[in-house]
């Protein structure tokens, strides 16, 4: 497996993977063209130094997943960084195969690297496979999360 930073080229397959999904597909758009919406997004998180949208290719540099990292600067803990994963997802064909552990390794690692002190996630309490999953993981519901949608 290979971990890159995704590219505009990347773009329409990573919305068709957000599209394939019981929650994704209320909530996204897949068309071609892409709604400008999505462009106009990639085009913010390609140029911010905080944000890591990464695409995971197999040998055949087929993309197979991906995710996004954001880097966040706090004043606690020592004006400590923390990274927040979100948007996982990897193709149909090759979920329950392992890659989601490496994806989050990888993403575990390069966290680290940036000297990260916390990484966190949230979960659609929808999701309970993904909940058990984070939490083989080692991560822990250590807060209750709270969201205001507009």
């Amino acid at each position: 497996m290979i971990f890159r930073k995704a590219t505009l080229n990347d773009l329409p397959e990573i919305i068709a993977m957000y599209a394939d999904d019981e929650l994704g597909k209320t909530r996204e758009k897949f068309q071609i063209p892409l709604p400008k919406e999505y462009l106009e997004a990639f085009k913010n998180i390609s140029e911010d130094k905080n944000q890591e949208l990464i695409v995971v290719v197999n040998e055949t540099n087929a993309i197979i997943g991906t995710l996004q990292l954001t880097f966040l600067q706090y004043l606690n803990r020592l004006g400590s960084l923390r990274a927040q994963i979100e948007s996982v997802v990897i193709k149909r064909a090759y979920r329950g195969k392992g890659f989601g552990k490496s994806m989050f390794t990888w993403a575990i690692n390069r966290a680290k690297e940036k000297n990260a002190v916390i990484i966190q996630l949230t979960s659609d309490k929808k999701r309970p496979e993904a909940i058990k999953f984070y939490e083989n993981l080692g991560f822990t519901p250590s807060h209750e999360g709270f969201k205001l949608q507009f």
